[in-house]
């Protein structure tokens, strides 16, 4: 059996999870980084082929169409995209502000991003 979980299914592989589990961080920064890494991770997919620097707000857009079509809810469809596009920004703000390219963000910059709020 594989340790990786589906990747349509959960970006985030079973060693992630188990990492971001074992930090000594209250639980609500846990689900908070688990949140922020699970996004990273669905952007890292989007963006396979694009830039990060380019952020195409269609490729977002018509990804999060496609997840919300599993639901058959619209409204599913564009509040994931506000989330995605929300926290798409916030990780760029701060991936440019420690000076590191947001796809070379690891768990340990997601977790001062946490422990910042």
């Amino acid at each position: 059996m594989s340790n990786h979980l589906d990747p349509l299914s959960n970006p985030l592989n079973i060693e992630t999870i188990q990492e971001i589990d074992n930090l000594d961080l209250p639980i609500m920064q846990k689900h908070h980084l688990r949140i922020l890494a699970h996004c990273l991770q669905i952007l890292k997919i989007i963006y396979v082929d694009n830039s990060f620097e380019y952020q195409n707000k269609y490729l977002l857009k018509e990804w999060c169409d496609n997840q919300s079509k599993k639901f058959d809810d619209e409204k599913f469809s564009d509040l994931f995209y506000e989330q995605l596009e929300s926290t798409s920004k916030k990780l760029c703000s701060f991936s440019e502000k420690i000076d590191k390219s947001i796809e070379d963000l690891e768990i340990a910059d997601l977790v001062l991003l946490v422990e910042q709020r």
